[in-house]
């Protein structure tokens, strides 16, 4: 029994060049016989008359092949709500600039889609956390992230107390802006702005970085993927937020993030644990050359930051030795050349701001 393949398009509607890139993904798939869902609230920005529109809920990417995601990593992030569930790859059409999560470029894009619908793509996957608050023992509020989890303060002019846990055991006391629990994948968006290090995707790990604390120890920390994180809530820094103004307690001290999207608010006491999900984030990879093979996660980071690589010669073949003042020469020009036209990398991979 043949089962039609279908696929879930998501756009970035606010972009022009995601509607028109949404359009083109829809012609294409449904030109070669591959059924096409877009979500309800995109529908009339889409006007894709050959798509069957669904709601924007959990259930929107059940039984399909695959989510193609057309936007940045905020975009991804919303369309993985809908496919991690299901167990569906996303497929990321990067738009505008150089996205860590994102597959395809729009340059060929056509050539990305004849690729999904020849099969000729793998599927990676990526680390998520699970997010457990808790009040007194009970459990308030059930999560996850692809990329992290932030513990935050609430009050702009205050900071927010904390204190850390690893595995059972004290970390330290904090008073900062915030601690970010991220993943691996989670490692270049908030985490890496608070100072924290890049993890390569493929390490499996959990980090813990704070934000702004003011201490004297207040490093990032890498530490292993079954190990259990978790923030303590005391309260504002200087007590305030313990009362409110009847003299209640219970207002709100802080605030959890979970990839920018799903927030729970964090009352003094509160307690929130960060582990390794059990489901992770599928991810789709073309395969074959040109562009819409992707590139590998270096080049994407060296084409993020603009990271200089003037003079690197590895991969190059060695070159016959001739003479000393032939070596000297060469290296003179090489220098020169270097200084006079900078590598930068291919105009595939360059940041578009």
């Amino acid at each position: 029994m043949n089962v039609k393949r279908t696929v879930l398009v998501v756009a970035h509607v606010g972009r022009p060049a995601a509607l028109r890139s949404a359009r083109l993904v829809v012609d294409r798939l449904t030109a070669a016989g591959v059924a096409v869902r877009i979500l309800g609230p995109e529908a009339a920005d889409l006007r894709c008359a050959g798509a069957d529109v669904v709601p924007a809920t959990p259930e929107a990417a059940q039984d399909t092949e695959m989510v193609i995601v057309l936007g940045g990593d905020g975009t991804l992030l919303r369309a993985a709500e809908m496919a991690r569930p299901a167990g569906a790859p996303l497929l990321g059409v990067n738009l505008g600039h150089v996205g860590f999560l994102a597959e395809a470029e729009p340059d060929d894009l056509a050539g990305a889609v004849d690729q999904v619908v020849e099969h000729r793509y793998t599927v990676e996957e990526r680390m998520t956390i699970e997010v457990t608050v808790r009040q007194d023992g009970t459990v308030t509020a059930n999560t996850w992230a692809l990329n992290e989890g932030s513990v935050e303060k609430v009050a702009r002019e205050r900071m927010i107390e904390v204190v850390t846990e690893i595995d059972g055991r004290p970390l330290s006391r904090w008073a900062c802006d915030g601690v970010v629990c991220a993943t691996p994948t989670g490692s270049t968006a908030y985490a890496f702005s608070a100072g924290g290090p890049i993890v390569w995707p493929e390490v499996e790990a959990l980090v813990m970085v704070p934000i702004s604390a003011h201490a004297l120890f207040a490093g990032a920390m890498v530490v292993s993927p079954s190990s259990v994180l978790a923030v303590e809530v005391i309260g504002v820094s200087g007590g305030e937020s313990r009362k409110r103004a009847g003299g209640q307690t219970g207002t709100a001290a802080g605030v959890l993030w979970c990839d920018g999207r799903r927030r729970v608010d964090l009352p003094p006491g509160a307690r929130v644990e960060v582990r390794r999900g059990a489901q992770p984030v599928r991810l789709a990879r073309l395969t074959g050359g040109g562009q819409a093979g992707g590139a590998v996660f270096h080049d994407r980071l060296g084409a993020q930051f603009r990271l200089p690589v003037a003079g690197w010669r590895g991969g190059a073949p060695p070159q016959r030795r001739r003479s000393v003042a032939g070596d000297a020469g060469d290296g003179a020009a090489t220098a020169a050349g270097c200084r006079k036209r900078p590598c930068r990398p291919p105009r595939a991979l360059r940041g578009r701001g």
